[in-house]
Protein backbone atom coordinates (compact mmCIF):
# COMPACT_ATOMS: atom_id res chain seq x y z
CA UNK A 1 0.00 0.00 0.00
CA UNK A 2 2.76 2.55 0.63
CA UNK A 3 3.25 5.17 3.26
CA UNK A 4 0.58 7.27 2.43
CA UNK A 5 -0.49 8.59 5.81
CA UNK A 6 1.54 11.07 6.93
CA UNK A 7 1.00 11.99 10.42
CA UNK A 8 -0.28 15.87 10.37
CA UNK A 9 -0.77 15.82 14.77
CA UNK A 10 2.54 16.23 14.51
CA UNK A 11 3.41 18.79 12.00
CA UNK A 12 5.49 18.94 8.47
CA UNK A 13 8.52 16.68 8.99
CA UNK A 14 7.05 14.28 11.01
CA UNK A 15 6.64 10.47 10.34
CA UNK A 16 4.38 8.29 8.36
CA UNK A 17 2.15 4.95 8.81
CA UNK A 18 0.51 2.33 6.79
CA UNK A 19 -1.28 -0.24 8.74
CA UNK A 20 -1.39 -3.29 6.12
CA UNK A 21 -3.95 -5.94 6.54
CA UNK A 22 -2.58 -9.73 5.91
CA UNK A 23 -6.21 -10.27 5.20
CA UNK A 24 -8.59 -8.33 5.63
CA UNK A 25 -11.46 -10.91 5.99
CA UNK A 26 -12.06 -12.78 8.81
CA UNK A 27 -14.64 -14.31 11.69
CA UNK A 28 -15.80 -13.52 15.13
CA UNK A 29 -13.46 -15.15 17.67
CA UNK A 30 -10.50 -15.31 14.72
CA UNK A 31 -7.34 -13.61 14.42
CA UNK A 32 -6.73 -10.02 12.12
CA UNK A 33 -3.02 -10.07 11.55
CA UNK A 34 -0.68 -7.29 10.03
CA UNK A 35 1.82 -5.25 10.18
CA UNK A 36 1.99 -1.44 10.80
CA UNK A 37 4.61 0.08 8.60
CA UNK A 38 6.34 3.71 10.26
CA UNK A 39 8.66 5.80 8.58
CA UNK A 40 10.69 8.24 10.29
CA UNK A 41 10.54 11.79 9.86
CA UNK A 42 12.93 14.34 9.33
CA UNK A 43 13.76 14.28 12.66
CA UNK A 44 13.91 11.87 15.57
CA UNK A 45 11.04 11.37 17.82
CA UNK A 46 9.44 9.89 20.91
CA UNK A 47 6.17 7.35 20.59
CA UNK A 48 4.71 7.28 23.41
CA UNK A 49 2.23 4.00 22.46
CA UNK A 50 0.88 2.79 18.98
CA UNK A 51 -2.76 1.39 19.34
CA UNK A 52 -5.30 0.18 16.91
CA UNK A 53 -9.04 0.01 17.41
CA UNK A 54 -12.18 -1.49 15.89
CA UNK A 55 -14.53 1.08 14.55
CA UNK A 56 -18.11 0.19 12.84
CA UNK A 57 -21.39 2.61 12.75
CA UNK A 58 -23.78 2.43 15.45
CA UNK A 59 -27.48 3.22 15.29
CA UNK A 60 -28.20 5.14 18.72
CA UNK A 61 -31.46 6.85 20.19
CA UNK A 62 -31.02 10.40 21.49
CA UNK A 63 -33.61 12.55 22.88
CA UNK A 64 -34.09 14.48 19.55
CA UNK A 65 -34.32 11.12 17.72
CA UNK A 66 -32.07 8.47 16.47
CA UNK A 67 -28.73 9.08 14.88
CA UNK A 68 -25.51 7.47 13.84
CA UNK A 69 -22.30 7.11 15.25
CA UNK A 70 -18.84 5.94 14.45
CA UNK A 71 -17.57 4.26 17.74
CA UNK A 72 -14.67 2.38 18.69
CA UNK A 73 -15.70 -0.93 20.25
CA UNK A 74 -12.03 -2.97 20.85
CA UNK A 75 -9.02 -1.87 21.57
CA UNK A 76 -5.17 -4.11 21.07
CA UNK A 77 -1.62 -2.05 21.96
CA UNK A 78 1.31 -2.75 19.02
CA UNK A 79 3.59 -0.70 20.86
CA UNK A 80 4.46 0.89 23.94
CA UNK A 81 7.29 4.04 24.37
CA UNK A 82 9.74 3.46 21.48
CA UNK A 83 11.77 6.19 19.91
CA UNK A 84 11.71 6.55 15.69
CA UNK A 85 14.70 7.84 14.35
CA UNK A 86 14.70 10.84 11.50
CA UNK A 87 13.94 8.40 8.38
CA UNK A 88 14.23 5.03 9.76
CA UNK A 89 11.89 2.47 8.84
CA UNK A 90 9.81 0.17 11.22
CA UNK A 91 7.09 -2.96 10.62
CA UNK A 92 5.56 -3.80 13.66
CA UNK A 93 3.27 -7.31 13.49
CA UNK A 94 0.50 -7.09 15.35
CA UNK A 95 -2.57 -9.23 15.76
CA UNK A 96 -6.21 -8.64 16.87
CA UNK A 97 -8.63 -11.54 17.89
CA UNK A 98 -12.14 -10.18 17.13
CA UNK A 99 -14.43 -10.25 20.10
CA UNK A 100 -16.87 -13.24 19.79
CA UNK A 101 -19.90 -10.37 19.36
CA UNK A 102 -18.28 -8.89 16.38
CA UNK A 103 -21.61 -8.39 13.85
CA UNK A 104 -21.22 -9.82 10.51
CA UNK A 105 -20.30 -7.34 7.78
CA UNK A 106 -19.88 -10.15 5.02
CA UNK A 107 -21.84 -12.94 3.50
CA UNK A 108 -21.08 -15.10 0.46
CA UNK A 109 -18.06 -12.84 0.52
CA UNK A 110 -19.17 -9.66 -0.14
CA UNK A 111 -20.21 -6.83 1.87
CA UNK A 112 -23.62 -7.06 3.86
CA UNK A 113 -25.48 -3.49 2.81
CA UNK A 114 -25.93 -1.86 6.22
CA UNK A 115 -22.69 -2.61 7.49
CA UNK A 116 -19.31 -0.63 8.67
CA UNK A 117 -15.99 -1.73 10.16
CA UNK A 118 -12.70 -0.38 10.48
CA UNK A 119 -9.09 -0.77 11.66
CA UNK A 120 -8.12 2.47 13.05
CA UNK A 121 -4.35 3.07 13.96
CA UNK A 122 -3.42 5.36 16.79
CA UNK A 123 -0.38 6.98 17.00
CA UNK A 124 0.93 8.80 20.15
CA UNK A 125 3.97 11.84 20.28
CA UNK A 126 4.34 14.18 22.97
CA UNK A 127 0.83 13.91 24.08
CA UNK A 128 -0.87 14.76 20.65
CA UNK A 129 -2.40 11.85 19.53
CA UNK A 130 -3.10 11.14 15.62
CA UNK A 131 -6.03 8.51 14.60
CA UNK A 132 -4.87 7.41 11.10
CA UNK A 133 -7.21 6.54 8.27
CA UNK A 134 -9.55 3.37 8.60
CA UNK A 135 -8.56 0.25 6.72
CA UNK A 136 -11.62 -1.80 6.04
CA UNK A 137 -12.23 -5.46 7.32
CA UNK A 138 -14.89 -7.93 6.24
CA UNK A 139 -16.37 -10.42 9.43
CA UNK A 140 -17.74 -13.52 7.82
CA UNK A 141 -20.09 -15.52 9.58
CA UNK A 142 -19.25 -18.43 11.62
CA UNK A 143 -20.53 -21.87 10.07
CA UNK A 144 -23.90 -21.83 12.33
CA UNK A 145 -24.58 -18.19 11.85
CA UNK A 146 -24.16 -19.10 7.92
CA UNK A 147 -26.09 -21.57 8.08
CA UNK A 148 -29.14 -20.00 9.40
CA UNK A 149 -28.69 -17.57 7.03
CA UNK A 150 -28.96 -19.83 4.34
CA UNK A 151 -31.66 -21.10 5.92
CA UNK A 152 -33.55 -17.78 5.54
CA UNK A 153 -32.48 -17.56 2.13
CA UNK A 154 -34.04 -20.71 1.08
CA UNK A 155 -37.50 -20.41 3.13
CA UNK A 156 -37.88 -16.89 0.46
CA UNK A 157 -37.09 -14.52 3.26
CA UNK A 158 -35.99 -11.61 1.69
CA UNK A 159 -33.32 -9.06 3.29
CA UNK A 160 -33.69 -5.89 3.70
CA UNK A 161 -31.23 -4.20 5.70
CA UNK A 162 -28.63 -4.87 8.56
CA UNK A 163 -27.27 -2.57 11.12
CA UNK A 164 -26.20 -1.90 14.94
CA UNK A 165 -28.56 -0.82 17.75
CA UNK A 166 -26.77 0.42 21.06
CA UNK A 167 -28.28 -1.09 23.85
CA UNK A 168 -28.55 -4.33 26.10
CA UNK A 169 -30.45 -7.51 25.07
CA UNK A 170 -33.12 -8.02 28.10
CA UNK A 171 -31.60 -11.76 29.57
CA UNK A 172 -28.90 -11.99 27.51
CA UNK A 173 -25.44 -11.96 28.42
CA UNK A 174 -23.77 -9.19 26.13
CA UNK A 175 -20.00 -8.05 26.81
CA UNK A 176 -20.29 -5.52 23.59
CA UNK A 177 -22.38 -2.13 23.91
CA UNK A 178 -24.52 -3.01 20.50
CA UNK A 179 -26.19 -5.48 18.76
CA UNK A 180 -26.43 -6.31 15.12
CA UNK A 181 -30.09 -6.70 13.40
CA UNK A 182 -30.41 -8.60 10.11
CA UNK A 183 -33.92 -7.04 8.76
CA UNK A 184 -35.80 -9.43 6.79
CA UNK A 185 -39.39 -9.32 4.52
CA UNK A 186 -41.28 -12.23 5.01
CA UNK A 187 -41.30 -15.07 2.70
CA UNK A 188 -44.50 -15.48 0.66
CA UNK A 189 -46.18 -18.72 3.13
CA UNK A 190 -46.07 -16.38 6.51
CA UNK A 191 -46.65 -12.97 4.85
CA UNK A 192 -49.86 -13.16 5.85
CA UNK A 193 -48.96 -13.54 9.66
CA UNK A 194 -45.88 -11.33 9.54
CA UNK A 195 -44.66 -7.88 8.60
CA UNK A 196 -41.31 -8.31 9.07
CA UNK A 197 -38.14 -10.25 11.28
CA UNK A 198 -35.56 -9.40 13.21
CA UNK A 199 -32.72 -11.70 13.60
CA UNK A 200 -29.81 -11.28 16.10
CA UNK A 201 -26.69 -13.61 17.01
CA UNK A 202 -24.89 -13.18 20.42
CA UNK A 203 -22.35 -15.19 19.98
CA UNK A 204 -20.02 -16.43 22.41
CA UNK A 205 -17.14 -19.43 22.20
CA UNK A 206 -19.47 -22.53 22.88
CA UNK A 207 -22.59 -21.10 21.22
CA UNK A 208 -24.44 -18.92 19.24
CA UNK A 209 -27.61 -17.18 20.77
CA UNK A 210 -30.24 -16.72 18.39
CA UNK A 211 -32.83 -14.01 18.99
CA UNK A 212 -35.88 -12.99 16.52
CA UNK A 213 -38.07 -10.57 17.29
CA UNK A 214 -41.58 -11.04 14.77
CA UNK A 215 -43.70 -7.90 13.51
CA UNK A 216 -47.24 -10.01 13.67
CA UNK A 217 -49.72 -8.88 11.84
CA UNK A 218 -53.05 -7.87 12.98
CA UNK A 219 -56.70 -9.72 13.00
CA UNK A 220 -60.06 -8.39 12.33
CA UNK A 221 -60.53 -8.61 16.09
CA UNK A 222 -57.09 -8.06 17.32
CA UNK A 223 -54.31 -5.66 16.73
CA UNK A 224 -50.61 -6.20 15.33
CA UNK A 225 -47.62 -7.22 18.04
CA UNK A 226 -44.47 -8.45 18.57
CA UNK A 227 -43.26 -11.99 19.24
CA UNK A 228 -40.09 -12.71 20.27
CA UNK A 229 -37.76 -16.16 20.33
CA UNK A 230 -34.71 -16.92 21.49
CA UNK A 231 -32.60 -19.96 20.89
CA UNK A 232 -29.34 -21.43 21.78
CA UNK A 233 -27.26 -23.37 18.59
CA UNK A 234 -23.99 -24.98 19.78
CA UNK A 235 -20.97 -24.04 16.84
CA UNK A 236 -20.78 -27.98 17.44
CA UNK A 237 -24.42 -28.87 15.68
CA UNK A 238 -23.26 -26.55 12.35
CA UNK A 239 -23.66 -29.42 10.34
CA UNK A 240 -25.92 -31.90 12.45
CA UNK A 241 -29.78 -30.29 11.06
CA UNK A 242 -31.62 -29.18 8.61
CA UNK A 243 -31.83 -25.74 9.21
CA UNK A 244 -34.61 -25.00 6.81
CA UNK A 245 -36.71 -27.32 8.99
CA UNK A 246 -35.41 -26.16 12.14
CA UNK A 247 -35.77 -21.89 11.18
CA UNK A 248 -39.40 -22.70 9.64
CA UNK A 249 -40.70 -24.44 12.55
CA UNK A 250 -39.05 -21.34 15.03
CA UNK A 251 -41.17 -19.22 12.65
CA UNK A 252 -44.32 -21.27 13.00
CA UNK A 253 -43.93 -21.45 16.51
CA UNK A 254 -44.10 -17.53 16.40
CA UNK A 255 -47.12 -17.53 14.21
CA UNK A 256 -48.91 -19.95 16.54
CA UNK A 257 -48.45 -17.53 19.84
CA UNK A 258 -51.58 -15.57 21.04
CA UNK A 259 -49.90 -13.83 23.62
CA UNK A 260 -47.81 -10.87 22.73
CA UNK A 261 -44.32 -11.21 24.50
CA UNK A 262 -42.86 -7.50 25.48
CA UNK A 263 -39.47 -6.97 25.78
CA UNK A 264 -37.93 -7.97 28.87
CA UNK A 265 -41.21 -9.85 29.65
CA UNK A 266 -43.17 -13.24 30.27
CA UNK A 267 -41.69 -16.41 29.18
CA UNK A 268 -42.01 -18.62 26.10
CA UNK A 269 -42.29 -22.61 26.36
CA UNK A 270 -39.47 -24.38 24.74
CA UNK A 271 -39.65 -25.41 21.22
CA UNK A 272 -38.22 -28.67 19.45
CA UNK A 273 -38.05 -28.28 15.62
CA UNK A 274 -39.02 -31.73 14.15
CA UNK A 275 -36.45 -34.49 14.65
CA UNK A 276 -34.68 -32.29 16.97
CA UNK A 277 -36.50 -33.65 20.31
CA UNK A 278 -37.63 -31.76 23.64
CA UNK A 279 -36.01 -29.55 24.12
CA UNK A 280 -34.73 -28.11 20.98
CA UNK A 281 -33.18 -24.60 20.84
CA UNK A 282 -36.05 -23.25 22.08
CA UNK A 283 -35.44 -24.74 25.16
CA UNK A 284 -33.64 -21.77 26.37
CA UNK A 285 -36.73 -19.25 25.07
CA UNK A 286 -38.01 -16.70 26.49
CA UNK A 287 -39.97 -13.15 25.61
CA UNK A 288 -36.78 -11.51 25.03
CA UNK A 289 -37.20 -7.71 23.68
CA UNK A 290 -34.39 -5.35 23.79
CA UNK A 291 -33.80 -4.09 27.70
CA UNK A 292 -32.58 -1.11 29.42
CA UNK A 293 -36.02 0.57 27.80
CA UNK A 294 -34.26 0.03 24.36
CA UNK A 295 -36.19 -1.48 21.94
CA UNK A 296 -35.65 -2.10 18.14
CA UNK A 297 -34.90 0.99 16.63
CA UNK A 298 -34.50 -0.36 13.27
CA UNK A 299 -37.16 0.28 10.47
CA UNK A 300 -37.79 -3.77 10.43
CA UNK A 301 -36.80 -6.59 9.06
CA UNK A 302 -36.14 -7.92 5.50
CA UNK A 303 -35.39 -11.24 4.38
CA UNK A 304 -33.14 -12.94 1.96
CA UNK A 305 -33.12 -13.26 -2.02
CA UNK A 306 -31.92 -16.35 -3.58
CA UNK A 307 -30.11 -15.72 -6.23
CA UNK A 308 -26.35 -15.72 -6.88
CA UNK A 309 -23.57 -17.82 -5.16
CA UNK A 310 -25.21 -21.14 -4.63
CA UNK A 311 -28.78 -19.37 -4.91
CA UNK A 312 -28.39 -16.75 -1.64
CA UNK A 313 -25.75 -14.09 -1.86
CA UNK A 314 -28.04 -11.85 -4.07
CA UNK A 315 -30.51 -10.63 -1.56
CA UNK A 316 -27.87 -9.52 0.92
CA UNK A 317 -24.90 -7.77 -0.80
CA UNK A 318 -24.94 -3.68 -1.31
CA UNK A 319 -23.63 -1.67 -4.61
CA UNK A 320 -21.13 0.69 -2.67
CA UNK A 321 -17.61 -0.36 -0.80
CA UNK A 322 -18.11 -0.01 3.01
CA UNK A 323 -19.38 3.51 2.38
CA UNK A 324 -15.89 4.24 0.94
CA UNK A 325 -14.89 3.72 5.01
CA UNK A 326 -17.36 5.37 6.73
CA UNK A 327 -17.53 8.09 3.75
CA UNK A 328 -14.17 8.81 4.76
CA UNK A 329 -15.14 8.61 8.52
CA UNK A 330 -17.06 12.05 8.24
CA UNK A 331 -20.60 12.33 9.76
CA UNK A 332 -21.26 10.70 13.57
CA UNK A 333 -18.83 11.14 16.38
CA UNK A 334 -16.95 8.68 18.44
CA UNK A 335 -18.06 7.20 21.21
CA UNK A 336 -15.22 5.69 22.91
Amino acid sequence: MGFKKMLGAFGVGGPSVDTVLTDMNTRPGAPLVGHVNLVGGNHDVDIEHITLGLVTRVEVEGGGGDYAANGEFHRVGVSGPMRLAEGQRLSLPFQIVMPWETPITAVYGQHLHGMTMGVRTEVSIAKAVDKGDLDAVAVHPLPVQERILDAFARLGFRFKHADLEYGQISGVHQTLPFYQEIEYFPAPQYAQGINEVELTFVTNPQAVEVILEFDKRGGMFSGGHDSYGRYTVPHSDADSADWAQVVDGWVSQALNQYRSFAPGYGSQPGYGAPGYGQPAYGGHGGGYGHGGGHGHGGSGMGGVVAGVAGGMAAGYLAGEVMDEVFDDDEGGGDEE
